[in-house]
């Protein structure tokens, strides 16, 4: 029983963690998409680079509603959410020294790190 009790626990503090990192991800990008890269101009308003960082806060914003509501559907949107999160920063780094692209890009990978984690230890 104690065992069980300790894994429990585990992974309530890691569903936990995820949903703070789906949380702050999709702050960070929603953030930086309406008040950094529409002042930036130039190849932050690029209209694929816009699209990705809006998808990537848009699947946040959900996978960590599924995961507070505990939905049947949150492992599958844990997976999807780490593919979409590793293309944002992917997208976000080719701006090389730019810090808030870099912000960006280093909370999308966290972000798809943690869900991809939740996706294969509740799969």
């Amino acid at each position: 029983m104690a065992i069980q009790q300790l894994n429990l626990q585990q992974v309530n503090q890691e569903i936990q963690q995820c949903i703070q990192n789906c949380l702050d991800c999709h702050s960070i990008c929603l953030n930086t998409v309406t008040t950094y890269c529409v002042d930036q101009g130039s190849m932050h308003t690029e209209s694929d680079h816009i699209r990705i960082m809006l998808d990537c806060a848009e699947i946040c914003q959900i996978s960590a509603n599924f995961m507070l509501r505990n939905s049947n559907f949150h492992v599958r949107s844990c997976a999807i959410c780490a593919e979409i999160c590793d293309r944002c920063a992917d997208n976000c780094n080719r701006f090389g020294d730019d810090f808030q692209m870099k912000a960006c890009a280093d909370m999308c990978r966290c972000c798809a790190e943690s869900c991809r984690q939740m996706a294969l230890a509740m799969a």
